[in-house]
């Protein structure tokens, strides 16, 4: 489909000025499993083409001397402290399950 959107656009060989035509978007449609009514297919089209001019712009912009990262922020994930919170309550739990045997739990065979 990128390869039909580059051979449309006139003298460009790399993906700038990237757009969709409406049969584009039905296949696009067609192809995800997504039912678009006919009505529908104009504003799809729109919000398509908006989100590709912003990728188109996105692209423009210099990175060169940018890093990669990971994640925008430099946070750190707080740690808590690695100790027991909450009781042991399993002979509870089990107490009320329909079967059990050695601290399982038996549960119906579903395949045979």
């Amino acid at each position: 489909m990128l390869r039909e959107i580059r051979q449309k656009l006139p003298g460009t060989s790399s993906v700038e000025n990237m757009s969709l035509d409406p049969d584009q978007v039905r296949r696009l449609a067609r192809l995800a499993r997504i039912a678009i009514r006919p009505e529908e297919t104009d504003p799809v089209l729109e919000r398509l083409n908006r989100m590709l001019r912003l990728i188109d712009e996105m692209r423009r912009v210099d990175t060169s001397g940018v890093a990669p990262m990971a994640h925008p922020l430099d946070a750190e994930q707080r740690l808590r402290e690695d100790k027991v919170t909450e009781t042991d309550q399993h002979q509870l739990f089990q107490s009320v399950a329909p079967a059990v045997e050695r601290d399982l739990y038996l549960v119906p065979r579903v395949i045979e």
